[in-house]
């Protein structure tokens, strides 16, 4: 059984945070309806994914680099560990960190699509959240 050391939880648990300020975030802006801003809407909940990818990298001791494309993170996850998002879930997501952040890059995002990426975050959250320790949730 692989059992991480305290430092690897510590750094773990703070990724864990970030992930759910991303996801509190995400699904406090959509509360607006269809006045929210659906692109900063989007960019948190793949912030969301990719934060819970991390921190199961992290708990594994696998290196990363500064990146946000999320099917490239999930290739470096451990064969026991899948987060089941499909690959044009993962290239979706991955846009929304890039190029919905600056004006003239994307079309505007429809309020359903913003809903979706929340959903979508909210199904790779549960599905990371089963793979980490109990003490780096609390």
């Amino acid at each position: 059984m692989f059992a991480p050391n305290d430092e690897a939880l510590v750094v773990v648990r703070q990724w864990v945070d970030k992930a759910e300020h991303d996801l509190q975030a995400a699904s406090h802006l959509l509360k607006l309806g269809e006045t929210c801003p659906t692109d900063v809407v989007c960019f948190h909940a793949q912030q969301c994914v990719e934060k819970y990818l991390k921190a199961l990298l992290v708990l594994r001791n696998v290196e990363f680099s500064r990146i946000h494309h999320l099917s490239v993170l999930i290739e470096r996850l451990p064969a026991d560990i899948r987060i089941d998002l499909t690959p044009e879930e993962q290239e979706r997501l991955t846009d929304y960190a890039v190029t919905a952040r600056y004006p003239g890059d994307y079309d505007p995002i429809p309020f359903s699509e913003a809903q979706e990426a929340v959903e979508t975050a909210r199904r790779a959250r549960r599905q990371a959240r089963r793979y980490l320790p109990r003490i780096a949730l609390q």
